[in-house]
């Protein structure tokens, strides 16, 4: 039986009462489709059990190919009692932040829906094939052709500037950070995902790129980690 066919038969149509408990069952048939219609999500296992947690049970509440939802049962090395958490998968992602021979840093400004508006940021993206060779390398070179249309130069370097976690409070998504030196233009140019939508691409000076964090102009926390990790070992 579908879930529509479900709603007409069951679903209560008259009375206060019925139309409030309808509501609140039409709210969980919204969660439940995706789970039954949706591909699964590639994932990775960067995040497991560590000396002191023991995850007893996992129930997924929700998932798509983008994301899915799961409530844990766990123990933490000050919690020996099992306790719940809603947590949100995602996806890893590489950020790279491409330098030039001029030491210039590039941005890529594009939209992003959740925040309804255009913000610059470092070329990013996630690791689809974890299974890949050097997936994080391959991942971040593409990345940053595809958004920016430059490439790595013959002898540049990628450096690793380390992962960090965006929201550990409620999500395992991680970044790993990348350095590019130099960075050329790519003959290939851009790539966009039909998906994105990319205004510019433009250099900008180390001490341009400070004042831009001062004015609060940046406020992407990939790009933000990343600044922060150049300064703290003396890259920039």
């Amino acid at each position: 039986m579908g879930a529509e066919e479900w709603e007409r038969q069951f679903l209560p149509k008259t009375s206060e009462e019925g139309q409030s408990r309808a509501a609140g069952l039409r709210l969980c048939l919204a969660f439940l489709r995706p789970l039954s219609d949706a591909a699964p999500m590639a994932f990775h296992d960067f995040i497991r059990d560590s000396e002191g947690w023991q995850t007893r049970h996992n129930e997924t509440l929700f998932a798509n190919p983008y994301v899915s939802v799961h409530r844990v049962t766990t123990t933490s090395p000050t919690r020996p009692e099992p306790f719940s958490w809603t947590v949100v998968h995602r996806k890893a992602a590489v950020v790279v932040a491409p330098m030039t021979e001029a030491g210039q840093f590039l941005l890529i400004r594009q939209e992003r829906v959740p925040i309804r508006a255009t913000i610059w940021e470092f070329p990013a993206g996630q690791i689809d094939d974890h299974a890949e060779a050097d997936a994080i390398r391959a991942t971040g070179l593409r990345e940053l052709r595809e958004e920016s249309g430059y490439e790595l130069a013959e002898a540049g370097e990628l450096v690793s500037l380390g992962h960090f976690f965006p929201s550990a409070g409620f999500t395992d998504e991680h970044s790993h950070l990348l350095l590019a030196r130099p960075v050329v233009l790519s003959p290939q140019g851009h790539h966009h995902d039909e998906n994105e939508a990319i205004l510019e691409c433009r250099a900008f000076s180390p001490e341009e790129f400070r004042a831009m964090i001062a004015r609060g102009e940046i406020r992407d926390a990939n790009t933000l980690a990343a600044f922060a990790r150049l300064v703290a070992l003396g890259l920039i």
